[in-house]
């Protein structure tokens, strides 16, 4: 059986509700899903969906840096965007942050995200690889 171990960072919003931000497991680190979220003020950063997929980014590299892994070692994410027309813009910050041998991805346009969010970012990686 293997050992559930919860994954948190000083570095991301502390918010109080029945998930946790990540969990690892053997080798593998899987987060909740992320939102652009400042984590001194809780609420959603200013400038729409750029700011907040820099920010979703921001908060998941956290959590994985917590776990010992990092967006190096990302093997797959789930994008929930709340408009596919900003697609683009995503894409664009997204690619300033995965490089070369990318993660698999999924991108849905959901109907609604938490706190009327642009974007929600999730993933599952690796720890120990180089």
């Amino acid at each position: 059986m293997s050992h559930k171990e919860i994954i948190s960072s000083p570095k991301i919003p502390q918010i109080k509700a029945p998930y946790s931000p990540g969990v690892k497991t053997g080798n593998l680190v899987f987060t909740a899903g992320q939102l652009g979220l400042d984590p001194e003020t809780k609420q959603l950063v200013a400038g729409g969906i750029e700011a907040e997929t820099r920010q979703a980014l921001e908060n998941l590299k956290a959590i994985l840096e917590a776990a010992g892994s990092s967006l190096d070692n990302v093997i797959k994410t789930t994008i929930f965007v709340r408009d596919l027309a900003d697609f683009a813009k995503l894409n664009a910050i997204y690619a300033e942050y995965f490089t070369a041998d990318y993660p698999a991805r999924t991108t849905v346009q959901a109907a609604a995200l938490p706190l009327g969010a642009a974007v929600e970012i999730e993933a599952v990686a690796v720890v120990g690889i180089q």
